[in-house]
């Protein structure tokens, strides 16, 4: 240090030189197509059709392709269940996640260690995607049932692990307080572990929230009516499959053409939207709450 200043050496300077560099150009990577793809669906689709390379700003501005997906009655109804599949999926999700973790995570619990290695061997091993479909239509007869795509997926093996052991490190002597206080196993849970335990259970949000707004493969699988069919699953019929000639209005081959691929841009942005803005609001607890569940002191 010198006259209160530190004094950059020339190694620490180049590294710090093309570290940010590097961080600028995966920025770039990253970030442009989703650039491209907002400025697409916003453009004029016989001006999108036409160019080609680099696009840095929409091409003759209109939200005519977003009205299209909006007039659309299956993105409509696969918004409200894809809504229902987070919500209501990831509140069960959490709550019986959480009795699983808190049960384990008590010492003294009866054969609670086989249990947990019968729940880790599941990791590694399934019975595979027939008898999956057996169990789900034939025993349980969820089949064609929004329930199909939260029931067999009700606890997350790998979350149920981070939240065991982060309620494994809060201290004995708080939970022996309180039960000395009256309280029992429920109260316990409800009022003392989870309270403590926000960021990580802030983590299990984020997994669970993003997992069901993603699912669209077990909805291909259980599901035949298409007012259940979740968002995923129509926009990957728009994408995949180019279903979008009942949504253009349009008879010329040209003219279908030019407003499907603006229609694939705006479903896009409107099925990626709302998990972007959700996001923001749990990051700060993101880091921290992994760090909880996975280290245990």
């Amino acid at each position: 240090m010198v006259n209160g200043t530190i004094r950059k050496n020339v190694g620490g300077v180049t590294f710090q030189t093309v570290n940010t560099l590097f961080m600028v150009i995966m920025i770039v990577i990253t970030l442009y197509p989703f650039i491209y793809v907002v400025f697409s669906s916003v453009s004029d689709s016989k001006q999108l059709l036409s160019h080609t390379g680099v696009l840095l700003s929409p091409k003759g501005f209109t939200l005519a392709a977003y009205a299209m997906v909006f007039k659309n009655p299956n993105v409509v109804g696969g918004y409200i269940n894809t809504l229902f599949l987070v919500s209501i999926g990831t509140a069960l999700n959490l709550i019986m996640t959480s009795l699983g973790a808190y049960v384990l995570s008590r010492k003294g619990v009866a054969w609670s260690r086989h249990v947990m290695l019968m729940i880790v061997f599941t990791m590694f091993f399934s019975g595979g995607l027939i008898p999956m479909y057996l169990l789900v239509n034939n025993w349980l007869h969820l089949g064609n049932n929004l329930l199909a795509l939260i029931v067999p997926g009700i606890i997350s093996t790998w979350n149920l692990i981070i939240l065991r052991t982060s309620f494994s490190a809060i201290p004995d002597s708080l939970i022996e307080s309180a039960r000395m206080d009256g309280a029992q196993d429920f109260t316990i849970l409800f009022r003392i572990v989870i309270p403590l335990s926000l960021p990580v259970m802030a983590v299990m949000v984020l997994f669970y929230g993003v997992g069901h707004w993603n699912s669209w493969f077990g909805a291909m699988i259980y599901l035949r009516d298409r007012d259940l069919f979740p968002l995923q699953l129509i926009l990957r019929e728009i994408l995949i499959q180019n279903n979008t000639n009942y949504m253009s209005g349009s008879s010329s081959i040209e003219d279908v053409e030019a407003v499907g691929e603006s229609i694939k841009y705006a479903t896009i942005v409107i099925a990626t939207l709302p998990i972007l803005f959700v996001y923001p609001f749990l990051q700060k607890y993101f880091v921290k709450g992994v760090m909880i569940g996975s280290i245990k002191e």
